[in-house]
């Protein structure tokens, strides 16, 4: 199976160069690399250029991540889709291996996995652990979710039952997630390790304006999938954290 791996950046001149060495890095060899860049004003661009070793580029203006993981989802011409931000990277080069031969074992439409959220300046330090556990739909009434930057998805069902929601600035992952998920209810199997260590800083928790914008969010995506209501949304938030705790 071809996997198509989409990077959506904005001046990540820190970071991105960590990232584009984490797909290269990775033993399975089918893989389409296609990087959104909304048109850096930084060096991230010309690092991208240095390393590019057959990927596709994107620099062109955008209306925000997901505006511009959409755009890679149309470019994308893999069997499977699966995202890696810019200034995260995979635990280990035979991540994108061991999510293929989950596929092929469980003839599955989605894979999830852990995640490690580690400190910005050392990735070896974990600061959150979090361990998504086995699928299954009782859950998604308790605020269960997968972190998204684990999930790979058959581009098909992309194509089925749509892309990003841009209607929404911070909660757009969880919609996907819970319209895949609650509403079309694809099937998905759990791989149980850590795949991606994700730096700590992303934009739903950068200050209190976009913590209640994205509780404003998760409320709405809930009730438009009917998976819950606000107790759901109170459990979502409270099961985060133990993950500080492991």
């Amino acid at each position: 199976m071809k996997i198509t791996i989409i990077t959506a950046t904005y001046n990540n001149e820190d970071t991105i160069e960590e990232t584009i060495k984490s797909v290269a890095s990775q033993s399975y060899s089918n893989i389409e690399y296609i990087i959104i860049d909304g048109k850096s004003e930084d060096k991230t661009l010309e690092i991208i250029e240095r390393n590019n070793n057959k990927f596709k580029i994107v620099s062109e203006k955008d209306d925000g991540i997901y505006d511009a993981l959409n755009k890679g989802i149309i470019h994308a011409t893999g069997d499977i889709i699966g995202f890696l931000h810019a200034d995260d990277i995979y635990a280990n080069n035979t991540v994108i291996e061991e999510v293929v031969e989950k596929f092929a074992q469980q003839n599955t439409d989605a894979v999830y996995s852990d995640l490690h959220y580690v400190s910005k300046t050392d990735i070896t330090k974990i600061i959150r652990d979090w361990q998504s556990g086995e699928f299954n739909y009782s859950k998604l009434k308790k605020g269960w979710m997968p972190p998204h930057p684990t999930l790979f998805v058959k581009t098909e069902i992309y194509k089925q039952f749509g892309n990003f929601n841009t209607n929404y600035k911070i909660a757009a992952d969880y919609d996907l997630m819970m319209r895949f998920f609650g509403k079309h209810k694809i099937t998905i199997s759990y791989l149980a390790k850590v795949t991606i260590k994700m730096r700590v800083g992303g934009q739903s928790n950068k200050n209190i304006k976009n913590i209640l914008l994205k509780m404003k969010e998760d409320l709405k995506v809930i009730r438009t999938n009917e998976i819950g209501g606000f107790l759901t949304l109170v459990r979502k938030n409270t099961s985060k954290i133990s993950q500080f705790f492991k």
